[in-house]
């Protein structure tokens, strides 16, 4: 993401001591997901019940691949934010297969609600790229103002542009991108990351050069509180717990996690992983959280049971993994190098290094597809 010169400093001081016109591609025809059927996107304000009350992520689960993906081959889309470029990576072979230009610092691929597309937000591009899927092809650019991030109503009907240099919220209509309200958040510099509420009605998002987090109403599309942190944190990913009781938040600076109630939306506590605590990812049977600690090359291992680290990987030589997903089997954790070019493949098992595979300069927030779950909201691949 970007990064004044001041900010860079800072980081550096902490990892020393201790993200920022034209039309979509060819729409495909859906069938009804296996499991509960979302063909459609339903009304506003409706969203579909998790497939158990006690899991958020339970059509997660390796084999519930939706019959919109399931002929997806199994690739990784890395936005390469210095190179201006995408590279795509058979998750097979574990090589790159497939290069394209995009606009001005690709920072995420998201995919979108309905599954359908891969879109790659150009920040300083002012647009998104969309991809197929399928064909892993990209299509003509979409004007769209400050893309950093992207997200997704748990219903379907808005996108969520986030834009980050302009403190902005931007609700949009997810298949054309128009403009439809625009939510100033000037209380959040550095406006990132989010997840949502398990009922679908409430985002928490991270606010980088804030120190702070904030809760946004998503039926009124209005903040409804800010939750301080700590004097010099720095907000990145965040992921809520399985049972929907608890927000995980990366503190890039503090280098660790901190822990959110996700009921009184009040700060719990902070549990230290490692330097540049950045992506959080979810194993496929929700028994733990992969934190990338990319100022230190590891992966801190949460469970979420105990709600502590059970387990520290470190990358072979060093690294900076960044962001990324893990494989639809949930054998394979896939993180972006952020600042060595290459792509790192670890084993979900073991920790081991699997793959270390080159790509562009300043691979981000790289898509991991297909990957199960009935619908997406949005960033790097956050399922439901």
């Amino acid at each position: 993401m970007r990064r004044p010169a001041a900010t860079l400093l800072v980081i550096a001081a902490a990892a020393a001591t201790g993200c920022g016109g034209g039309s979509p591609a060819a729409p495909r025809t859906a069938a009804a997901p296996i499991t509960t059927p979302l063909a459609a996107a339903p009304a506003r304000g409706r969203v579909a019940p998790p497939l158990d009350r006690r899991d958020v992520y339970a059509a997660g689960r390796p084999g519930l691949l939706s019959a919109v993906v399931r002929h997806d081959p199994a690739r990784v889309y890395v936005p390469n934010s210095q190179s201006d470029t995408v590279d795509v990576i058979s998750q097979r072979t574990a090589r790159v297969i497939g290069h394209f230009a995009t606009g001005g610092l690709p920072q995420h691929v998201t995919p979108s609600w309905d599954l359908k597309t891969l879109w790659v937000t150009n920040d300083t591009g002012n647009s998104l790229t969309p991809i197929d899927p399928r064909t892993g092809r990209p299509g003509p650019r979409i004007a769209v103002t400050d893309p950093y991030n992207l997200y997704f109503t748990p219903d379907g009907t808005r996108a969520i542009v986030v834009a980050e240099r302009n403190r902005d919220l931007d609700f949009r209509t997810p298949q054309t991108m128009k403009l439809r309200h625009r939510l100033a958040v000037p209380q959040c510099a550095g406006v990132d990351h989010m997840d949502y509420t398990a009922d679908g009605r409430l985002a928490l998002v991270s606010c980088e050069f804030a120190g702070r987090m904030i809760v946004v109403d998503l039926r009124r599309e209005r903040v409804l509180k800010t939750i301080d942190l700590r004097a010099g944190a720095m907000p990145q990913d965040v992921k809520l717990s399985p049972d929907g009781r608890t927000f995980y938040v990366a503190d890039m600076a503090a280098g660790g996690v901190w822990l959110v109630d996700a009921h009184r939306m009040r700060r719990l506590r902070f549990e230290p992983t490692g330097a540049g605590a950045h992506g959080l990812y979810p194993s496929r049977d929700s028994k733990r959280l992969f934190v990338s600690n990319r100022g230190e090359g590891s992966i801190s291992v949460i469970s979420f049971a105990t709600r502590r680290p059970v387990a520290k990987w470190r990358i072979p030589g060093g690294g900076s993994p960044d962001m990324g997903g893990v494989s639809a089997n949930g054998r394979v954790l896939w993180l972006s190098g952020r600042y060595n070019g290459v792509v790192y493949a670890i084993s979900t098992r073991t920790g081991r290094l699997l793959h270390r595979i080159r790509v562009g300069q300043g691979p981000h927030g790289m898509a991991v597809w297909p990957q199960p779950g009935r619908y997406s909201i949005g960033h790097t691949g956050i399922l439901r």
